[in-house]
């Protein structure tokens, strides 16, 4: 895939929790070769020893946090040395407190967070974050929204409205409920 899209490009791979710490690290190091921004989520989320195992041998950074459930669950992370960056899903991490709550655990240790999912408030909770790194975009939600979430060159711009700025199309929504 590198050589088919050069080097302008950035690669993020994700074994979505597929490996045993030592097929992990087998692959990090055979992708060292390759560029990548990320592999993420290597081995079970909360094998935090066998995420820092991973992270001690790979040549890539290693990210995880989408499946931590709350800022405790981050803490035993960030206390194993499980991951060089963190992706907190904002629905499982506590919401706007907790991403808050991350993101004050972050900015003193460097560690760039990036978003897991929607996009719609997550836009919001990255630029209130100091550290923050990627949003991850999915445009799930846009059938149903009135102002979905404008994409211009590789970046959004979250709306300028009260609240996060999600405003549903109820005659859409009707549509897909039936």
């Amino acid at each position: 895939m590198r050589e088919a899209i050069g080097d302008q490009v950035r690669i993020m791979t994700d074994y979505n929790q597929a490996l045993d710490p030592a097929e992990a690290e087998r692959r990090a190091r055979a992708l060292g070769a390759f560029d990548l921004e990320w592999i993420e989520e290597p081995v079970r989320f909360d094998d935090y020893a066998g995420c820092a195992r991973v992270r001690a041998a790979a040549p890539v950074p290693i990210q995880i946090g989408e499946n931590c459930w709350g800022v405790h669950d981050m803490c035993k992370a960030l206390e194993a040395g499980a991951s060089d960056l963190f992706m907190p899903d904002a629905g499982k991490i506590g919401g706007v407190t907790g991403w808050l709550r991350a993101a004050g655990l972050a900015e003193p240790r460097g560690l760039r967070l990036s978003s897991h999912l929607y996009p719609e408030i997550s836009a919001h909770l990255l630029a209130a974050t100091p550290t923050r790194h990627w949003l991850e975009y999915v445009d799930w939600a846009q059938p149903v929204l009135t102002h979905p979430l404008p994409v211009t060159d590789g970046h959004v711009t979250a709306p300028d409205m009260p609240g996060i700025g999600i405003v549903w199309d109820e005659a859409a929504v009707a549509r897909h409920a039936a």
